[in-house]
Parts: C-alpha cells; sequence; structure tokens
C-alpha cells in the first residue's frame, strides 16, 4: 500500500494545473519556493468528491522567499513568473514571504512574526488542514512540507490553527467550504467551541 505522501502528491498532480506549476518552476531558477494552499487541498476534495479535478480552486498560490522585501523586486518576480504561466487559465498568487511581515501589521493589526524561509508562512495558515507546501526540482522529484501531516487533507477534515488570531478568516473560509464539499469535517475555531 502507498503511503500517505505518495498518495496525496498522485492526487495533486492529476490537476494538470498544479502540475505544470510544478514542472515549470522546477527550472526557472527560484531556490526557495512552494506551490501550496487551497490549490492542494481542494484538489484532493474535488477527487473524493467526484467533481472536476480543478473545479471550485480560486487560485493557486505560489509562496517563495527573497531576502530583498522592496515592494519592486516582489513586483518583477511577480511578472516574471507571469510570463510562465500566461497560457494556463488560471490565477496563480505569487507572493515573497520575506515582505508578510512589513505589510501584515498594518494591514491585521497584530503581528505576523519573522520569517526567515518560504516554509514560514504555510505553518500560519488559519487552517492546519491545508497547510502544506510541494516543491520539485529540475530532475522531477517532489518535497512536501506538511507541518501538520496530510493525514487531516486526506480525510476531509478540517482543523483550525489558532496560531495567529483570524478566527474571522477561518470562519468565512470554512463557510464557503462547506457549501462546495458538504462531506468535509470542519472543526470549530476555539473561541466557537461550545462551552461544558
Amino acid at each position: 500500500m502507498q503511503d500517505i505522501e505518495t498518495r496525496f502528491l498522485a492526487m495533486v498532480r492529476q490537476n494538470p494545473h498544479n502540475d505544470a506549476i510544478l514542472n515549470r518552476m522546477a527550472i526557472f531558477g527560484l531556490a526557495d519556493w512552494w506551490l501550496t494552499a487551497g490549490c492542494l487541498a481542494q484538489t484532493v476534495w474535488n477527487l473524493q468528491a467526484g467533481f472536476a479535478v480543478d473545479a471550485h480552486i480560486a487560485d493557486y498560490d505560489l509562496f517563495y522567499f527573497d531576502s530583498d522585501t522592496s515592494f519592486e523586486a516582489e513586483d518583477r518576480m511577480i511578472a516574471q513568473i507571469a510570463d510562465v504561466f500566461d497560457d494556463l487559465p488560471v490565477r496563480v498568487e505569487v507572493r515573497n514571504q520575506a515582505r508578510v511581515p512589513i505589510w501584515y501589521e498594518p494591514k491585521f493589526g497584530f503581528p505576523y512574526g519573522p520569517v526567515t524561509c518560504a516554509a514560514d508562512g504555510i505553518g500560519r495558515f488559519a487552517y492546519q488542514t491545508t497547510a502544506i507546501g510541494v516543491a520539485q526540482n529540475p530532475a522531477g522529484d517532489c518535497c512536501v512540507h506538511a507541518p501538520f501531516g496530510l493525514e487531516n487533507v486526506m480525510a476531509g477534515r478540517v482543523v483550525p490553527n489558532p496560531v495567529l488570531p483570524v478566527g474571522d478568516v477561518y470562519r468565512q473560509k470554512t463557510e464557503r467550504w462547506r457549501k462546495i464539499w458538504p462531506q468535509l469535517s470542519i472543526l470549530p475555531w476555539p473561541d466557537d467551541a461550545p462551552l461544558n
């Protein structure tokens, strides 16, 4: 029997957009990058629900790390990567994780914390279940970064990650997900848990 990582990767790669992004980024030349979040989990859920493999996926998140935290450097990288994917009928959201602490606190009102690599952003998602990244090297080998494991995504169990106070984000997203993938088991944000 295949291990959970092998099964997960096989499902993720059935989505031709995930597959194209991984293959192209493998030779793009960035040292520290991950395809991450909803495009991975939602591909799995689509397959489990019998939907088209790429149904209901709003965007494809691509995290990278560059110590140049200028807006201009990130903007150049976004433009370069957009050219690589200009034939794909999907939106690829590219973000330098080194820049997140700069804009996060002014936008949300609380600090994000230090970031030293692209994977740091993955562990701060509002949901442990989608805190997953996949990267591929030029030889075609994939690496999975899943700080909370892969069991929940494969079981369709959405678990909150209260490392940041983003309960509203968790509630809004999970309400949308519940309507699309009713098979999901969605745990409440800790503040929402019923009192005994």
